[in-house]
């Protein structure tokens, strides 16, 4: 039998009882039964259920997406599926349901791309509510499901009553177990892009920014009174104190242009601050070693230009250049001449001075005071003002090439996904509430933007820990003095570079904002944030989890910004609630101790303002518990970690002139011997309690072989 749908209509699928001991799901591309050709599938069972002791069902399409085995030895269950499409949305769902709600086991393997993740497809109840990213393939046991990220579909294991368990085993293979008396498996393709409402999310036509995007911008600490010897000063700064330990990108801030805005050479040719030019500055920075960024806008204030060239405009109803609050007279993406001779050449200029990363702003003005306000002028046209709009971004990535960071600023912008490398999710100002409201975004979509950080007595600690965690957009902003005498600089050191991440969950923690983003066609002003835009006020979670997966150790790092969650369950973490682990504290540097079930944190040091843990499973024999390097307790910079013949090996990848420590956890009835050390020297060795702290220092940014030995 064979049956077929176009994926519009309602297919009826036969429900049957199973009177067997086991049978085989194979579930083929993209999802049971789903092909990419035209949304249909095709369904073949082999044999008659009802007839035969094993039952085959198989789907004649491929690549396989799911194989899995039922066993339910003695059992009678029940096995459903069917095809749904919901305001364009497609779901399809297997149930396979115990008939006296004995408990049965699936097992199988879930094929993906090498761009799937495993992760959390839905919030669970009575939880707390935890920001989770990984760095590497993620071992959770939160996870209930696989997204695949360059077909964008989300294969899913409901988790209220059965147990589920889906580890990886490759690059692209995942295993999957079941135990319950109801499996119900889900299949949502186009999950961003339908499901979550972002259509122009085509993952397949571009990869997301993976390397560290770490650097300064010069706005919140000099403004627009910015000037050439406030930059190179702050190059000279950034290059000694902050760029060893990952800080790339000094990004040139509003200030440098000439006024008012308006063709090319306003942003080609700086003001009189800026006497040597742009080239020779973004030359002076490259020469310390640094990544020269530089903002523009999309706005346009010369009236005496505007009114000389009103053809590459957005027209108002008497025929002048139209003009909005913020953009002032709004430029035509939809008219290529205005692409040609306002938009290429200041980023085919900017490209060919040297710049690498560059920050696109005023893009809501464009969007709101601009298209969606004079959207009559585009359907006048027959102009579809969204791609009128992308356009002019089109326009910049293409003069600055692929290989230039290119964020877009400020508050969502769903019709620029598939363009830019980063967007700025919220307000000028650092947002926590906007790491929760977006999570699911960050590194799948693009690379969220919290905004720049501080190093403020108050929120120096607390903004690097969340950034750092999250894998999001790290920038700096203070002037360059602070980085010289103030010791809150070591926020920074201990947060950089930041990891690439990928989100633990594929919904957001606070779906309020994101929820909303449709009605970005509808708004005219951008004056504050709109509802969906990201919020600058109180946040919905103060716990930040980052899952650490290396070839030798998985472990977790959870950032605690405030006190609201008095309690940490083990299993809300991810963590097996049956093991013990031990628990160290990053800032304060203190063991914390051997836990099982839940960890009680206690109050926040008032000299970090936030808490930084460290879960490691105990071991039988002494293991490293945590380094000082990077916020990650080792995940970054430790390349092997080994117990071998009463020996614990390492290789760490260290800074030079920066005191590198180790802090190893020693079970009773191992007595410490020696510790041997290539390319380093050992400053100091000290016992307290159970852990031993060993003090390493190297003159080279080398890698560093170190062993300790026990009898």
């Amino acid at each position: 039998m064979a049956l077929r749908t176009n994926g519009r209509d309602k297919v009826s699928f036969i429900p049957f009882l199973i009177y067997n001991i086991r049978f085989t799901i194979l579930i083929l591309y993209p999802i049971v039964y789903f092909s990419s050709v035209g949304y249909s599938f095709y369904v073949y069972p082999f044999i008659d259920p009802f007839k035969m002791i094993n039952c085959n069902i198989g789907v004649l399409i491929f690549p396989i997406i799911l194989s899995a085995k039922i066993s339910a030895l003695g059992l009678s269950y029940s096995y459903r599926q069917q095809n749904e499409v919901v305001n364009g949305c497609t779901f399809q769902i297997i149930t396979i349901t115990s008939n006296d709600l004995k408990p049965m086991e699936l097992h199988g393997e879930i094929s993906a791309g090498d761009e799937a993740i495993a992760c959390e497809s839905e919030p669970a109840d009575n939880t707390l509510k935890i920001v989770r990213h990984v760095f590497g393939k993620s071992n959770n046991l939160l996870n209930n499901a696989v997204y695949e990220r360059k077909n964008d579909w989300l294969l899913s294991v409901d988790k209220f009553y059965p147990k589920v368990k889906v580890t990886p085993v490759s690059d692209n293979k995942y295993n999957l177990s079941v135990t319950g008396w109801e499996i119900v498996i889900r299949f949502r393709p186009q999950y961003y892009q339908k499901h979550r409402g972002l259509s122009y999310f085509n993952p397949s036509e571009y990869s997301v920014w993976k390397k560290p995007v770490v650097g300064w911008c010069s706005w919140f600490a000099y403004f627009d009174k910015i000037t050439e010897a406030d930059i190179k000063e702050t190059a000279d700064v950034l290059s000694e104190k902050l760029k060893p330990f990952g800080l790339e990108y000094l990004q040139i801030d509003d200030g440098y242009q000439t006024l008012p805005i308006g063709m090319p050479h306003t942003w080609l040719q700086p003001n009189e601050k800026f006497p040597a030019g742009l080239k020779n500055l973004a030359s002076y920075i490259r020469s310390k070693g640094l990544t020269p960024g530089i903002w523009t806008n999309v706005s346009f204030a010369d009236s005496a230009d505007a009114f000389k060239n009103k053809a590459l405009f957005v027209q108002d109803q008497q025929g002048n250049p139209a003009l909005g609050n913020w953009v002032g007279y709004v430029m035509d993406g939809g008219n290529p001449q205005t692409i040609h001779q306002l938009i290429s050449p200041v980023y085919q200029g900017l490209n060919e001075d040297g710049f690498g990363y560059f920050k696109l702003d005023a893009l809501r003005h464009l969007k709101y005071e601009g298209y969606n306000s004079f959207k009559n002028y585009f359907e006048a046209k027959n102009i579809d003002r969204n791609e009128a709009y992308r356009n002019v971004v089109k326009e910049v990535r293409d003069k600055i090439g692929k290989e230039k960071f290119l964020l877009a600023c400020w508050g969502i912008r769903p019709e620029l996904v598939g363009l830019v490398d980063g967007c700025r999710i919220g307000n000028d100002g650092f947002s926590y509430a906007g790491l929760a409201q977006f999570n699911s975004y960050n590194n799948i979509i693009w690379r969220n933007d919290p905004d720049h950080i501080v190093l403020s007595e108050k929120e120096a600690y607390r903004s690097c820990t969340a950034t750092s965690l999250t894998g999001s957009l790290f920038m700096l902003t203070d002037k360059p003095g602070k980085y010289k005498t103030s010791p809150l600089i070591e926020a920074a050191r201990r947060t950089i570079p930041v990891l690439y991440t990928q989100p633990g969950q594929v919904y957001d923690v606070d779906p309020s904002r994101s929820a909303l983003i449709s009605q970005a066609d509808a708004e005219m002003s951008g004056s504050g944030p709109r509802p969906f835009d990201a919020s600058s006020s109180s946040s919905t979670t103060g716990l930040f989890e980052l899952e650490i997966n290396k070839p030798f150790e998985n472990w977790i790092v959870l950032g605690r910004v405030d006190e609201r969650d008095k309690a940490l369950p083990f299993k809300d973490l991810g963590l097996d609630a049956d093991k013990e682990y031990l628990i160290f504290e990053f800032w304060t540097k203190h063991f914390e101790g051997t836990f099982k079930k839940q960890f009680i944190p206690g109050k926040i040091d008032t000299g970090f303002n936030c808490e930084v843990f460290c879960f490691r499973e105990k071991l039988n024999h002494p293991q490293l518990l945590a380094t000082n390097r990077h916020i990650s307790c080792g995940g970054f910079e430790l390349k092997e970690v080994q117990w071998k013949n009463n020996s614990l090996f390492g290789v760490s990848q260290v800074v030079a002139n920066d005191n590198y420590v180790i802090y190893i956890h020693e079970n009773k009835g191992y007595n410490f011997s020696d510790i041997a050390v290539k390319n380093a020297s050992v400053t100091a060795n000290e016992k307290d309690g159970d852990i031993r702290r060993i003090t390493l220092l190297s003159t080279g940014n080398n890698l560093v072989n170190w062993i300790v030995n026990y009898k």
